[in-house]
């Protein structure tokens, strides 16, 4: 009997025996499938946290380039307040000019008409003045004030570089007086007419002497008969001197030469 339920055990043991075995296996499947699916939830959250990282930083990213762009902006603005209070201050200074402007028009037209009859005035008192001066380079210069004239009438000039001309002869006339120069030119020694080239030396406004081209002759312009007076054979060399002082061919040194005395202004 006893071998019998033995018999009729070992089945139901065996029996017992895999279903433990199964019910082992599934629950190592049931958890392998939980770990699987925590992994899977891990994954996911780690993928989700790297998005959310990713638009994190390009979130960031922005904000700085926006905070960038405001600073930028800010500047700006700061550069453009300058610049329209430069500007303002400007404006205010040429709208005091424009008035300056518009009184120095109406007092330049003033001065324009009172400057024409001082300009011809000038023009009579110049050319009286070299008709009356030693003759050196005399046909220059009163071509100069022929020229003055002719500018004097012409409507291409201004009222200002027509003064500006007079004074610029004015100027070169009072430099006359301060110089010291030789040239060649032809002159009537004789008052006949007749002209003889010769080599002139005008000192200042005080002596005008001429040099015959053999230098045998030297003479000087006396104003008090307004005509050439030869000098004696004891100047020539005092002449022929200043020459070459004139020229430079020659230190400065004291010459001996008759002078014309200054005389009185009328």
């Amino acid at each position: 009997m006893k071998k019998q339920s033995l018999k009729a055990l070992a089945p139901m043991a065996i029996f017992a025996i895999a279903m433990t075995a199964v019910a082992e296996e599934s629950a190592v499947v049931e958890r392998t499938a939980e770990v699987s699916e925590i992994l899977n939830a891990g994954a996911e959250k780690v993928q989700a946290a790297k998005k959310a990282q990713i638009n994190v930083d390009r979130i960031a990213d922005q904000t700085d380039g926006l905070l960038q762009e405001f600073k930028q902006v800010n500047k700006q603005i700061e550069s453009l307040r300058v610049y329209n209070s430069q500007l303002e201050r400007q404006i205010v200074s040429q709208k005091q000019m424009m008035v300056e402007l518009e009184e120095s028009i109406e007092n330049a037209t003033v001065i324009e008409r009172g400057i024409s009859p001082l300009m011809a005035n000038m023009l009579s008192a110049l050319e009286d003045f070299v008709g009356l001066d030693m003759p050196f380079k005399q046909e220059r210069r009163q071509q100069a004030v022929a020229d003055l004239y002719v500018n004097l009438d012409s409507a291409k000039f201004s009222a200002a570089e027509k003064f500006r001309q007079i004074l610029e002869v004015y100027d070169i006339e009072a430099d006359y007086s301060l110089s010291m120069e030789s040239y060649t030119d032809q002159i009537d020694i004789e008052g006949n007419g007749s002209l003889v080239e010769v080599q002139m030396l005008r000192i200042g406004r005080v002596a005008l002497a001429y040099q015959s081209k053999d230098k045998s002759e030297v003479g000087v312009w006396d104003k008090a008969t307004n005509s050439w007076q030869p000098l004696g054979s004891g100047y020539r060399r005092a002449v022929d001197q200043a020459i070459r002082i004139a020229v430079k061919l020659a230190p400065q040194d004291v010459i001996e030469i008759p002078i014309t005395a200054p005389e009185t202004a009328q």
